[in-house]
């Protein structure tokens, strides 16, 4: 166990830890735009800078600084909060349409972005390139589906060539970790259309109430997780159902 301070309170922490966790252990909200627990450290999008006090003063992404020994950490120090007021209008210049980055930014009274920007009836850009959709599909599923594409300006998150790629598995992880809604995911006609990644994945239907829910080639489920073998092929309502009704004869036995 370690010992450090965050904004003058003693925390303890289990050693391997970073600052991030040592700001949550201290009840300190702190916004991230681009960490996940699940998937290694990125610190892309630079909303959890921190100052560290001491000899020499310096600002650090919490979510990727190991927490040591002695650590002094301001979350509130003057030029970390300039930082992170600065990396939100970047991001709200980006992505005015964006919701999500929107009330962060109201949260410390940002409204409206210094920096050059199109309006937002005519930008649709939800992408803050934080990089969870592509650490996802290959840290946790294994897919290595989508990538970063493009340098500067012209970066972006797409499949190879941006067309439909096999590679991918139609799990939906990606939607399901991006933190503003970017990654557009429809089920159709026995389809998981990927719209951002102009893919499409024939879906499985449940064999108890026929509708379709789940891509084909998630069957290497059954291999990954063998506990769920018994319910792997149905919907989440008629598992449900399954499985609430196999309680109710054990309590009943």
């Amino acid at each position: 166990m370690i010992k450090l301070t965050v904004d003058g309170q003693m925390v303890t922490l289990e050693n391997g830890g970073t600052v991030l966790d040592a700001v949550r252990a201290a009840g300190i909200p702190l916004p991230t735009l681009c960490h996940h627990e699940g998937l290694q450290p990125y610190g892309a999008c630079r909303l959890c800078l921190v100052a560290l006090t001491g000899d020499q003063d310096r600002l650090v992404a919490a979510c990727i600084h190991p927490a040591e020994e002695g650590l002094q950490v301001r979350t509130d120090a003057p030029q970390a909060v300039q930082a992170r007021r600065l990396t939100l209008e970047f991001l709200l210049a980006r992505c005015p349409q964006s919701d999500v980055i929107r009330n962060m930014a109201a949260q410390v009274g940002i409204t409206a972005s210094r920096f050059e920007t199109t309006p937002a009836e005519s930008n649709p850009e939800l992408c803050i390139l934080c990089g969870l959709c592509v650490r996802v599909c290959r840290e946790a599923i294994g897919a290595c589906a989508i990538e970063f594409v493009g340098r500067g300006e012209a970066r972006t998150v797409s499949t190879p060539f941006q067309l439909n790629t096999d590679a991918c598995v139609g799990c939906g992880s990606c939607a399901a970790v991006c933190p503003t809604g970017a990654i557009r995911i429809e089920d159709r006609n026995g389809l998981r259309i990927l719209h951002t990644w102009n893919t499409q994945v024939e879906l499985r239907a449940c064999p108890d109430c026929g509708r379709s829910f789940m891509p084909q080639p998630l069957e290497f489920l059954k291999e990954r997780f063998p506990e769920i073998r018994p319910f792997w092929n149905l919907c989440p309502a008629c598992r449900s159902k399954r499985t609430a009704r196999m309680e109710m004869a054990a309590g009943l036995s």
